[in-house]
C-alpha cells in the first residue's frame, strides 16, 4: 500500500476522543461527490472544515474501505455552504444550525473577520443580543487558541498525537510555555526527547551557549545517567558528555553546571554530581538502614531450637544445616538480607520462618517489585503479596504511605530485592513502622535494577548488614540442567552443553543450538517457536514460550525477532484488523507488553498481556491482562504498549516462564555479561534454549565489567 494525499471537505465527524486526538471522519474529497471515512489523529475537526492528510487506503472487513491518515490537517472552510456547516457544527456556543444560516447570510465569506474584530455587528442579526454575542466571542476566542497551538506545534514537528497530550498537559498556556522554555517538553511529556525540544528551540532562537539550553542539556545529561541506573555523575564526566551533546565548550557547561549547584538543582559531594531527590534518598536509605541493623529483634521469646524442630514436624523434612542458621537469623536479626541463587532453598526458608513468627502472633507483609514477582511469591507462601507501589499506596505522583502514615505490621518480607532501586527502597523504609523488621530476599548475582542504584548489592558489600548468603543447591534442584547450568554460568565456567557445541542427551531441560549466523540463527528461534518445541514438548508458542533477548538492535534483537515472530505466530490475513502506531504494529492475537507504569489503568511497566480486540470506530483497542483483566487503549496511547514475542532480559526480572529461548550473538558483544546471561537462563521453569554463537556465550560468562554504577550508598553504609 503506497502513502496518498486525500485533500477535501469533512462532512460529519463521527467519533472524536479529546485525550489523544483520535477521530473517526466522513470527508468529501475535492472533486468528488460521494464521501469516504477517513481515520487518524488530529485535535478539533469540525464538519465543514477542509481537510488534508497523508496516508494510506486499507479495506476493513467490517467498516469497508478507509482512509488511515498518518497525519491530518485542518483548515477554514473554503466555501459558504462549508462556513455554514462549520459554524453550525456546534464549534462555537451560541450558534446552532439556525443562527448559523442567518450569519452566513448576512456577512458571506467575511463572517471570521466580523468575529474577530467587529462583533458588535453580531447584533444586528435577528436574535443576536449583546449576551449571545458575548458568547459567541467568548467560545470563538477559545476555539482559535486550540487551532493556534496545534498549528504551532505542527509547524516545530510535532506529531498530532504527541501535540494533544501536550495541549492536555499545558492548555491555553501551550505555547507561552513552549517558547519561555521548551526543554520542558523532554521533562514532562512522556515520548518527546530532549533533540526533539532542542529543535523546537532552535526554531524559536535558542541556539549554542544560551544559559537556558545549556542548563537543560546539564539536566538532561544527568537524568539521562539516572535512566541508565546512575545515581550521580562525576563532574568531569558530566561536563563533557553535556559540552558534547551540545557543541559547546566545556568551559561553558561547567559554569552552568555550577550555577545549578548554585540553584539547587544539582548537589555535588565527594566529586559526584547528583539530582537532589537522589542524593536525599541515598542519605535517607544509609541512616534508616544503619538505624535498623543497629537493634536487635524484637519479636516475643522464642525457643528457637524447639520452634526449628516444631516447624520440621510440620513440614515433613529436616532443614539443612545452612537452612536452619537463616531461619535462626530471620528470628534474631530486626534487618536481614537472605540471597542465594536457584534451587537453593530461599522459599523454604522464608516458608520455616513465617510459620514459627506466625504461631507467635507476628503480624507479617508480603511485597515484591513487580506483580509477577508479588504473585509467584503469594504462591509459594500461601500468603497475600503486593507490589510495593500498591502497598505503599502509589497515586496522583506519589506515595499515600510514608512517615506521616506509616504502614501496618510487624515483619516486612520482600522478595526480588535484587529489582529495587534507590527510590523505591526509599519510599519502603520511609513507611516502615517504628519497630518493624525487614527481610530482604534476592539474588544478588542477577541484572541490577532497571533504575538508580544498586541496593541489595550495596547492602551485601557494606559489612553494615547480616547477610544469610545460600549455596548448597539441594538434590531436587540439582537434578535440573537449567538451575546447574545457572550456577556453573555464576562461577565463571561454560557450562557443558554450549563448550560441546549442543548435542545435548534426550530429557535434559537445557539446550545449546549453535548457529554462527545471526539470520540462519533468527530462523530457527522462530521455527522453534512455531514448530519444534511445541510438538516436542506441548508448549503453547504465544503462551508458553517467551524469547529473551539482550537488546533492541540488530538482527537477534527485540525489534527485529518481534516482527519475525508476529509474522510467524500471527500472521496477517483478511479477517485481522491491525493498527500501526509509534513505529510498532498491533494486531488482535498478540502478545504485548507495558512500558510504563499507568496507575489510572492499574498496569505496569513489565506487565504481559494479549490484544483481544482492535476496533476501527473508534478505534479502541483491548488487552487482557493477567487475572483476565481488560485494559483499554486509544491510538494515541499505543506508545504505551510493545509486542512481546521478545522481551530484553532486563524486563523479564522478577518473571518465570515456561520456556525460554535466549539468542546470543557477538553482535550483542556491548550488552554480552555475565550476570545477563545468568538472570536470563534463571527465568525459564522447565526448558531453556540458546541459540547462535559459542564464542558469545563465552564473551558473556567471561564478561563480569557491568561498568559499574555511579553511587555513593555503598560507603554511606561502610561511613
Amino acid at each position: 500500500m503506497h502513502e496518498e494525499t486525500l485533500t477535501g471537505t469533512i462532512e460529519r465527524v463521527t467519533f472524536h476522543n479529546e485525550e489523544n486526538g483520535y477521530c473517526v471522519l466522513r470527508v468529501r474529497p475535492r472533486g468528488k461527490r460521494a464521501a469516504v471515512t477517513m481515520v487518524g489523529n488530529t485535535a478539533a475537526p469540525h464538519a465543514g472544515e477542509q481537510v488534508a492528510a497523508r496516508g494510506r487506503w486499507h479495506d476493513d472487513e467490517q467498516y469497508g474501505a478507509q482512509f488511515r491518515a498518518d497525519e491530518i490537517t485542518t483548515s477554514e472552510p473554503g466555501t459558504l455552504a462549508g462556513l455554514e456547516r462549520y459554524l453550525g457544527s456546534g464549534l462555537v456556543e451560541g450558534i446552532g444550525p439556525v443562527y448559523a444560516k442567518k450569519l452566513v447570510e448576512k456577512f458571506g465569506a467575511e463572517v471570521f473577520e466580523v468575529i474577530d474584530h467587529r462583533s458588535k455587528r453580531l447584533e444586528e442579526v435577528e436574535g443576536i443580543g449583546p449576551k449571545r454575542r458575548r458568547e459567541i466571542k467568548s467560545s470563538w476566542e477559545q476555539q482559535k487558541a486550540v487551532r493556534g497551538i496545534m498549528v504551532f506545534l505542527h509547524q516545530h514537528g510535532i506529531s498530532t498525537a504527541r501535540a494533544v497530550r501536550i495541549y492536555k498537559t499545558y492548555g491555553d498556556d501551550s505555547i507561552a510555555m513552549l517558547k519561555s522554555d521548551p526543554y520542558r517538553l523532554a521533562r514532562d511529556i512522556h515520548g518527546v526527547g530532549f533533540k526533539t525540544a532542542d529543535t523546537i528551540a532552535a526554531k524559536l532562537g535558542v541556539t549554542g551557549g544560551a544559559e537556558g539550553r545549556v542548563a537543560a542539556g546539564v539536566e538532561h545529561t544527568l537524568d539521562a545517567a539516572t535512566r541508565a541506573g546512575h545515581c550521580a555523575l562525576p563532574e568531569d564526566e558530566l561536563v563533557g558528555s553535556s559540552s558534547e551533546l551540545l557543541g559547546i565548550k566545556p568551559e561553558r557547561a561547567a559554569e552552568v553546571l555550577a550555577g545549578l549547584v548554585a540553584a539547587g538543582r544539582a548537589e555535588v559531594e565527594g566529586g559526584l554530581v547528583f539530582p537532589p531527590g537522589l542524593l536525599h534518598a541515598e542519605r535517607e536509605v544509609a541512616r534508616r538502614v544503619r538505624d535498623m541493623a543497629g537493634r536487635p529483634a524484637a519479636y516475643p521469646a522464642i525457643d528457637v531450637g524447639r520452634a526449628l524442630g516444631w516447624c520440621e514436624g510440620k513440614i515433613g523434612y529436616p532443614l539443612a544445616a545452612g537452612q536452619r542458621a537463616a531461619v535462626e537469623e530471620v528470628l534474631r536479626q530486626r534487618l536481614l538480607v537472605i540471597t542465594g541463587g536457584p534451587g537453593v532453598g530461599k522459599t523454604t526458608i522464608l516458608n520455616s520462618a513465617l510459620m514459627i513468627l506466625r504461631a507467635k502472633g507476628v503480624e507479617a507483609v508480603l511485597c515484591a517489585p513487580t506483580g509477577r514477582a508479588a504473585k509467584r511469591l503469594a504462591e509459594g507462601t500461601g500468603m497475600g503479596a503486593a507490589t510495593i507501589h500498591r502497598l505503599l499506596e502509589y497515586g496522583g505522583g506519589g506515595f499515600a504511605r510514608g512517615p506521616g502514615n506509616p504502614l501496618e505490621g510487624e515483619l516486612f518480607v520482600v522478595d526480588e530485592a535484587s529489582m529495587i532501586d534507590l527510590p523505591l527502597m526509599a519510599a519502603l523504609l520511609g513507611a516502615l513502622p517504628d519497630g518493624a523488621h525487614l527481610v530482604l530476599v534476592g539474588d544478588v548475582d542477577q541484572l541490577p535494577p532497571v533504575g538508580p542504584g544498586a541496593v541489595l548489592a550495596d547492602l551485601i558489600a557494606s559489612g553494615a548488614v547480616p547477610v544469610a548468603r545460600l549455596t548448597e543447591i539441594f538434590r531436587q534442584a540439582a537434578e535440573s540442567r537449567i538451575i546447574g547450568a545457572a550456577h556453573e554460568i555464576n562461577t565463571g565456567r561454560l557450562p557443558g552443553e554450549i563448550e560441546a557445541g549442543g548435542g545435548q542427551p534426550a530429557g535434559s531441560d537445557f539446550y545449546f543450538l549453535e548457529r554462527d549466523d545471526p539470520g540462519e540463527a533468527a530462523d530457527t528461534i522462530a521455527g522453534l517457536v512455531r514448530d519444534r518445541l511445541p510438538e516436542r514438548f506441548g508448549f503453547d508458542p504465544i503462551a508458553d514460550i517467551q524469547v529473551l533477548a539482550p537488546m533492541h538492535r540488530g538482527a537477534l534483537g527485540t525489534a527485529a525477532l518481534n516482527a519475525k515472530l508476529q509474522d510467524t505466530l500471527n500472521p496477517s490475513h483478511e479477517a485481522t484488523f491491525e493498527i500501526e502506531r509509534f513505529g510498532a504494529r498491533f494486531r488482535t492475537g498478540d502478545k504485548v507488553i507495558q512500558l510504563r507504569n499507568d496507575y489510572e489503568k492499574e498496569v505496569f511497566n513489565g506487565d504481559i498481556g494479549h490484544v483481544v480486540e482492535i476496533g476501527t470506530d473508534p478505534g479502541r483497542l483491548e488487552v487482557r491482562f493477567g487475572g483476565g483483566r481488560l485494559v483499554g487503549y486509544e491510538p494515541g496511547e499505543l506508545d504505551e504498549l510493545a509486542p512481546a514475542y521478545a522481551i530484553t532480559v532486563h524486563k523479564s526480572q522478577g518473571s518465570e516462564f515456561p520456556c525460554v529461548v535466549v539468542p546470543v550473538a557477538t553482535q550483542q558483544f556491548v550488552l554480552l555479561q555475565r550476570n545477563l546471561l545468568y538472570t536470563a537462563i534463571t527465568r525459564g521453569k522447565r526448558l531453556v534454549v540458546l541459540v547462535g554463537q559459542r564464542k558469545a556465550a563465552a564473551m558473556a560468562v567471561g564478561n563480569t565489567d557491568d561498568r559499574g554504577r555511579h553511587r555513593g550508598l555503598l560507603e554511606r553504609l561502610r561511613g
